[in-house]
Parts: C-alpha cells; sequence; structure tokens
C-alpha cells in the first residue's frame, strides 16, 4: 500500500507545481528506487488526460560513461534530447540516488567537456521556460543515500521531506499559496533595490541587481520551496564571499570554498576539498565565474543541512549565489553550462544593506 503522504505529494507536483493539464506532453525521470511516487504521478498525470512518459536511471551509468567515453563522445549532442527539450510541456525530475558520491572518482575535465556540450540544451531549456513554454519541477525522493548523508535514519528522512513539503497538512496547496503571499513581502521590497552590500564571517560583497527582476519561488520549480532570487548584474560584484557549508555539485562535494571577485568575475577560489574540481567547473566556459542567481532562503521550516541543495539553499536565514547561468526572466544575460548553488549561512552573524540601508540581519528581514 502506498503511503498516503506519497499520493498527497504527487497531487501537489500534478496540481500546484506542474499545473498538468490535458494533452501535456510530460516526462517523469528518476530512479527504480523512485518507483512508488514516479507510478503515483504517472497514474494522475494520466488522469488528467496528459501523456506522461518516463526515463527511469540506473547508478553508475554515469560514472560508467565519464570513465570509457572518447573525447568525440563527450562532446555528443544527442538529436533526441534536444527534439526531448524543444517539445516537451512539463518534466519532473526526482532527485533518487542509491550512491550520491559514484562520481567522486571521475575526471573533473571530462564532466566540464560533457556540460559545455549540453550549454545549447540548456539554453534553449531555460528559454522556453522563462516564456511559460515549459513547466519543470525537482523534487526528493527519500533514499538511505539522502538520509545518511543528512545524517538521519530512513524514516526520520522520510519525515522530514514530507514535513517540508506540507503534505501531512489537510490542505498543502493552500499553504503554498500562504507561502507565495508572505514571500510576495519580500519581492515587492527587493524590486526597488539597486545595489545589495553583504557583510558576514569571512564575507564582504557587493552586487548590483539595479533593474532585475526578483521571483518568487513557492514549490513551482522546486518542491518543498521557499526563495526569493534574481540574477545580478553580470559585471558588478566586488569584494569576497565564503559560503557556509559543503556544497556539490555532478556528484562532486567542495568544502569551505571562498570566492573573490573583481568587476563581477571569480579572480580566485579556495576550497579545503575539491579545488580541482571547483577550479575545472569555474573555466568550464566564460559565463561560470560569475552570479547567475543570488537568492534569500526563506523556509524557515527547514533549519538542518543536509548535504542535499534543494533543502538546503531553502534554510530560513541564508543566502545563496550561483555561479553560471542566470534565469532569464530575471532579466540575466548569463549564459554558462554551469548553474552551481552556494549557501552562505546569515543567521548567527549576517548584514544585507540595500542602497546603504540595513534591511536583513542575523536572518531575518527587519521591515517585513
Amino acid at each position: 500500500m502506498i503511503d498516503k503522504r506519497l499520493e498527497k505529494l504527487a497531487y501537489v507536483l500534478i496540481h500546484h507545481s506542474l499545473r498538468i493539464r490535458k494533452n501535456d506532453l510530460f516526462v517523469i525521470s528518476g530512479s527504480p528506487v523512485a518507483a512508488p511516487l514516479i507510478k503515483e504521478v504517472y497514474k494522475q498525470a494520466v488522469q488528467v488526460g496528459a501523456y506522461p512518459f518516463t526515463r527511469i536511471g540506473i547508478d553508475g551509468l554515469a560514472e560508467t560513461y565519464f570513465k570509457y567515453a572518447s573525447e568525440k563522445q563527450l562532446k555528443y549532442v544527442s538529436p533526441i534530447a534536444k527534439f526531448e527539450i524543444e517539445h516537451i510541456d512539463a518534466r519532473l525530475a526526482i532527485i533518487s540516488q542509491e550512491n550520491t558520491k559514484s562520481m567522486t572518482n571521475v575526471d573533473p575535465k571530462k564532466q566540464a567537456m560533457s556540460s559545455v556540450a549540453m550549454k545549447d540544451i540548456h539554453q534553449i531549456f531555460l528559454e522556453r521556460a522563462a516564456k511559460k513554454e515549459l513547466r519543470w519541477c525537482v523534487t526528493q525522493y527519500p533514499t538511505n543515500a539522502a538520509a545518511q548523508d543528512a545524517d538521519m535514519s530512513l524514516g526520520d528522512y522520510e519525515d522530514f521531506i514530507f514535513n517540508a513539503a506540507h503534505v501531512d497538512k489537510r490542505d498543502p496547496v493552500g499553504h503554498w499559496n500562504k507561502v507565495f503571499k508572505e514571500q510576495e513581502k519580500v519581492r515587492k521590497l527587493m524590486d526597488s533595490k539597486k545595489q545589495l552590500h553583504v557583510i558576514a564571517k569571512d564575507t564582504d560583497l557587493t552586487v548590483s541587481v539595479d533593474g532585475r527582476k526578483w521571483i518568487n519561488c513557492y514549490g513551482r520549480e522546486n518542491f518543498p520551496d521557499g526563495e526569493v532570487f534574481t540574477g545580478p548584474i553580470e559585471n558588478s560584484a566586488e569584494g569576497y564571499i565564503s559560503y557556509s557549508f559543503p556544497v556539490s555539485h555532478g556528484g562532486r562535494e567542495v568544502d569551505d570554498i571562498k570566492l573573490w571577485f573583481k568587476k563581477g568575475k571569480v579572480v580566485k577560489a579556495e576550497a579545503s576539498k575539491g579545488k580541482k574540481f571547483l577550479e575545472s567547473m569555474l573555466d568550464m566556459d566564460k559565463g561560470a565565474r560569475r552570479i547567475g542567481e543570488f537568492a534569500f532562503g526563506l523556509n524557515y521550516g527547514v533549519k538542518k543541512y543536509t548535504k542535499n541543495t534543494l533543502f538546503d539553499e531553502k534554510i530560513g536565514g541564508t543566502i545563496h549565489l550561483a555561479v553560471g547561468s542566470g534565469y532569464p526572466e530575471t532579466g540575466s544575460k548569463n549564459e554558462s553550462s554551469l548553474h552551481w548553488d552556494m549557501m552562505c549561512d546569515l543567521r548567527k552573524f549576517g548584514e544585507v544593506y540595500a542602497d546603504n540601508e540595513l534591511i536583513y540581519k542575523n536572518g531575518k528581514f527587519l521591515t517585513v
């Protein structure tokens, strides 16, 4: 018998996050571990009248590919993948790895080469999403690997996910609509600002957001959710920032990241673990060393760091700045094959000034 919370999660994903409609071409991706959620989402999509299809990935295939693929293969772009991203109406990605460390020993240069090859497809995806032609969402299925990363039992991790998603409530969709209303106060405040100055431990960074649009995230593209973000002016970042938590990208973990910016570009990068991988990603293309996203985490129900960006970037009292591609709907012009979110915890000591006025202190906005 399926967990009733999974049924509710599928309902929210179909009717709130992705707004699946009759005749939608809808792809669902995940691993065999996530089969209960995949099947429930598939069933509800069929009931709506959509045309769902699945992409079931097997752990270890990516590791095998990067281990044995030639340079020609790494640079190959499948016409099937391009056709898919040009024609689907909606896409759901269910994070559900059995081994979150499987890519640890892969050559980072090979990962970068493959990512660069996929840049056109990534850009098509961003542009279609900005035009509202493509709806997408990323969510997490509770797996032993993710639970171990979070230092939890599987049962505790299931509770953590379902509580963060608020599918334990009678009306979870209603909850996320309330989140929208609360976060609109922050979005409206930030829409009037031109420059941000972040001060925290080993951090002193300024960016311009003049004329850029802020986006209210309340369970559409990410689920669960809780952030407000924009894309800074590409050449504006000045100063340095230290990221508070280890971050992962492409299955690789990097610790104690510190970045220095000049005229919007990363000019120096340090890390206590994974520095070679970090530098390979930053050297991926011209846009990889610039900031594509600046965001406030506003989900104060998520307090614990779990080594999972989907949750960690939403922690209330944090900010995250992504190096690499920006989202066109914010006005960002930064293009890259990279988009890597990195979190800075401002809860104990942190300040954000907007146009020289203190608006945010120790993880909370002062005026909203």
